[in-house]
């Protein structure tokens, strides 16, 4: 396994391996606006995807964001979503080698902490955040979602 930082040219990989995210009811944007996206995260410091490869095949990523911030000594803090595994290399130990790896350039950027957040209902998730190093009991996330997201009752 080699665990890396993704590549420019990788967005096409990266889109294939968001196909075993769970399923959004939001459609994707045109290709042209993801890629101006993709190139938008590619030149911000802040934004970091990294990956892990089986012969050259990603299998699995995450999305690391580093926030600047004043409190704390001026030390920014980091954010790790979309950590998604392709199907078929589930419970292998990679997304754990790529949440490690956004782990290790967040501490050598000197953030005072990294958040990630899963949900409560499932199991695996929970498992994977835990052995990682992520304590559940630390602080109590509260996460509000844009109203579009929120389910109408019926």
């Amino acid at each position: 396994m080699n665990v890396r930082e993704l590549k420019a040219s990788e967005l096409k990989s990266l889109l294939a391996l968001y196909q075993h995210l769970p399923p959004v009811e939001d459609p994707a944007p045109d290709l042209d606006t993801i890629e101006a996206i993709w190139q938008e995260l590619r030149v911000s410091p802040y934004h970091k995807y990294f990956g892990a490869y089986i012969e050259g095949q990603l299998v699995s990523c995450c999305a690391l964001t580093l926030s600047p911030n004043l409190a704390h000594g001026s030390r920014p803090y980091g954010l790790i979503e979309n950590v998604v595994t392709h199907a078929a290399h589930r419970n292998q130990g990679f997304a754990k080698a790529v949440i490690e790896k956004a782990l290790d350039f967040s501490w050598s950027s000197d953030c005072y902490k990294v958040m990630i957040m899963s949900s409560l209902s499932d199991e695996a998730a929970l498992r994977l955040c835990n052995s990682a190093g992520f304590a559940s009991k630390e602080m109590q996330a509260f996460v509000v979602m844009h109203p579009s997201e929120v389910a109408m009752p019926s």
